[in-house]
């Protein structure tokens, strides 16, 4: 497998983000020109996949996995991280189609990843928070967070959030098939696995608008696995007694 030159890959999973992808793509290049995309399609019914398809011909720059069906937001990213590690990517992101993770960011979290090795896109801490959020929305992303925090011991403020930048090494130490969350929880496992191998873990303030274009994938089943799931991470033999490689 050929080794990319570029300093970082962005995945972006997709279902249904045809109205948002140029548009973002555009953003993202205009900041961080050099970076690759990798969109992760789960056969998005709106031709998000056949849009980025032809995005990748026009774009060496942008590249396309087709997945047959709605598999979920955790193995779409699972994936992606295995099809970064494959070809080298220095750095991984995690980025929404739906312009809530902004891309004027990127630049201030590849800059943090030289001295960390995750980078946490954080709505809690100074200098971030939402937009056009209803009072319903914030009360669950933040009850969900110090739900995490409190089940997990964790000392971060947004553990909810999928704007994220990994260290290749994180990805490589971490046991992808072990990943057990698809929804909700997944993002909150993700980094209670890199905490406990000991990886250094940072938080950027970023400032979370409501999508603009299309609907939220949120749903009650989503929040009912999280809420289990967390309960058995905190519990799981197998994650307390990993180890870094």
């Amino acid at each position: 497998m050929s080794t990319s030159t570029a300093p970082a890959l962005i995945i972006i999973p997709t279902y249904n983000e045809r109205e948002n992808l140029p548009e973002l793509a555009a953003a993202i290049f205009e900041v961080v020109p050099d970076v690759h995309l990798l969109v992760v399609d789960d056969g998005s019914p709106d031709g998000t996949g056949e849009l980025a398809d032809e995005m990748a011909a026009a774009d060496e720059r942008v590249h396309v996995m087709h997945r047959a069906g709605k598999l979920g937001l955790g193995t779409a990213y699972i994936a992606g991280f295995k099809w970064a590690l494959e070809r080298d990517y220095p750095l991984v992101f995690e980025m929404d189609a739906d312009f809530s993770h902004q891309p004027r960011y990127l630049p201030d979290f590849m800059a943090k990843a030289q001295d960390a090795d995750l980078v946490l896109g954080c709505r809690y801490i100074e200098g971030g928070g939402t937009e056009d959020w209803g009072l319903w929305r914030q009360l669950v992303s933040r009850g969900g967070n110090l739900y995490a925090r409190a089940v997990l011991w964790l000392p971060f403020h947004d553990l909810t959030g999928g704007f994220k930048c990994f260290r290749r090494e994180v990805l490589e130490a971490l046991d992808l098939d072990g990943v057990k969350s698809t929804g909700y929880a997944f993002q909150i496992e993700l980094t209670y696995r890199a905490y406990k191998l000991g990886f250094r873990i940072v938080e950027q303030p970023i400032i979370f608008p409501d999508r603009k274009v299309g609907q939220s994938k949120m749903s009650g089943s989503i929040v009912k696995e999280a809420v289990v799931n967390l309960v058995k991470l905190r519990f799981d033999k197998d994650i307390r007694a990993s180890k870094r490689r």
